[in-house]
């Protein structure tokens, strides 16, 4: 595979990179505001073979598809690469990163510098959580799953769509 220069880099095409395991209310915001802002908006599934994740990544894929659904301009793929090489395959030369105030401040910048020192063609965007999902993470709803069996408390954290897949996977971890 050819590997783009950086004037052949678009900006039009942003990526989106994490596990999603599962998908969270707090991403599906930022995709939403992200998907607005950009022609095309791929949803990059990370695969760490170091990790043990509650979905795999077929189903992660099947999760973000299904309640990206209505989003025209929505692609979800997976990659078991640097982030920034993933960004660089596709043809794009931005990144976009949620951020939830305070806590994820110092390690996002963090992961900016090396990725900027990996790739300096790629620019990382940072979308702010709103306040509704500034709190919210998979751990966290993994915990709440695990302990409350009310779907409304769930659907504070995470789409109604995957509500059934999440009882389900906890159900048999």
């Amino acid at each position: 595979m050819n590997t783009p220069k950086p004037s052949e880099l678009s900006h039009r095409i942003a990526v989106y990179t994490g596990s999603f395991d599962p998908i969270t209310s707090g991403h599906l915001h930022i995709i939403h505001r992200a998907s607005q802002l950009f022609e095309t908006l791929v949803i990059g599934i990370g695969i760490n073979a170091d990790k043990r994740p509650l979905f795999d990544s077929a189903e992660r894929v099947e999760l973000v598809r299904r309640v990206t659904d209505g989003l025209p301009n929505i692609r979800v793929e997976t990659f078991d690469t640097l982030a920034v090489d993933f960004v660089r395959s596709l043809g794009s030369s931005v990144m976009v990163r949620g951020i939830r105030p305070l806590t994820d401040i110092a390690g996002e910048f963090t992961m900016m510098m090396a990725n900027h020192q990996l790739d300096p063609a790629i620019e990382t965007v940072f979308l702010m959580a709103d306040e509704r999902f500034a709190h919210v993470s998979s751990s966290l709803l993994k915990q709440i799953a695990a302990i409350s069996d009310n779907d409304e408390h769930l659907a504070k954290f995470v789409p109604r769509e995957i509500i059934p897949a999440l009882r389900e996977k906890l159900r048999n971890a």
